[in-house]
């Protein structure tokens, strides 16, 4: 005899569009409850097709299994479930198809999957050589593409998380990185985004591509025009910079220093953008390229502003690579004891 729970299940494919709408209703409420997420953890294997399938239909619908999927999502043993059934590509195509909230649950679906192998795998297709990259391709295009205004909804700026979650992958920071492409050299635009998630995704994406500096350094040097100030302005503190210092950097970087800013108040930014900085300073031609901007002045004055205990151990690490590299340059930064 089927159990309340494969019952209520069934209901969700009823030709009866109440009975349906009732029942993805039970089981959005049963995801925002441990226990009901355990007690529908049991029953994957019936629930996912069918309340996969109500995402194509209409909101009334398909708003409350999107949430529903999300909150499942969050199970790794079921996010796995669903990367196997298909979800990524399922979600892929409905994506671009949908309304603003309904794609917006789908890239945070997107995050969750992706935080899994399998799911970063299967949003690079490494196993279509032909399709290969395709969907990464498209959402840049649209993190890009879209704002993150005060009055309209951002469906796409949880795509920042995405990017960060396959660049901590080879395969990810390779295509990322594949000048052919340029998809980083997009990315890095959104570095000053208003949203706080893009920041971050943005910030968190750069720093694990640089882990491919040592091979990939002169297609991170191509986008220099756009890399420097993406990891040089969150670490420059707020201070007006003199001319003298100023004369001594390119434009995109002088022009911004020459006047006040916000300060970037997340130290998570800020100790990621150091850390890439010190990845690429780690190879001779990628030190240089930060002399000739004027880098080492910038760290020196951000560091004297910097208050996070973590942060400043980011600064004190670069001033120790730069002051140890540095034969005829000043030190750029005294670490303190």
């Amino acid at each position: 005899m089927a159990t309340e729970l494969e019952e209520l299940v069934g209901f969700l494919s009823s030709p009866s569009p109440n009975l349906t709408k009732a029942a993805v209703d039970i089981v959005h409420g049963l995801t925002g409850s441990e226990d009901g997420l355990k007690s529908l953890a049991k029953h994957v294997d019936i629930l996912l097709p069918p309340l996969s399938g109500l995402l194509a239909g209409k909101k009334e619908v398909s708003e409350p299994a999107a949430v529903a999927l999300v909150n499942l999502s969050q199970r790794s043993a079921v996010a796995a479930k669903m990367v196997d059934m298909g979800m990524i590509n399922l979600a892929m195509d409905l994506l671009f198809k949908s309304e603003p909230n309904i794609s917006r649950l789908l890239v945070m679906l997107l995050v969750n999957l992706t935080q899994l192998e399998s799911g970063t795998a299967s949003l690079l297709q490494t196993g279509d050589e032909k399709m290969q990259g395709l969907y990464v391709m498209k959402l840049v295009r649209s993190f890009c593409g879209s704002s993150s205004g005060e009055d309209n909804e951002d469906p796409f700026e949880h795509v920042g998380s995405i990017l960060v979650n396959i660049s901590k992958k080879e395969a990810g920071r390779k295509l990322l990185l594949d000048p052919k492409r340029g998809l980083l050299k997009q990315i890095i635009r959104q570095y000053d985004s208003s949203s706080p998630l893009r920041r971050k995704g943005v910030s968190g994406t750069i720093r694990n591509c640089c882990f491919e500096a040592e091979s990939e350094l002169q297609n991170l040097l191509l986008i220099s025009e756009f890399l420097w100030p993406a990891l040089l302005l969150p670490v420059a503190g707020n201070k007006i910079y003199s001319q003298q210092d100023r004369s001594k950097m390119p434009l995109e970087l002088s022009s911004a220093l020459s006047i006040e800013r916000e300060p970037v108040d997340d130290p998570e930014i800020r100790a990621q953008a150091l850390e890439a900085i010190y990845m690429i300073t780690l190879q001779e031609a990628g030190l240089r390229a930060f002399w000739s901007v004027n880098g080492p002045r910038i760290i020196q004055v951000g560091y004297e502003d910097e208050e996070d205990p973590k942060v400043m151990e980011a600064y004190e690490q670069l001033g120790s690579l730069l002051i140890n590299s540095s034969g005829t340059e000043e030190p750029a930064i005294e670490t303190s004891n």
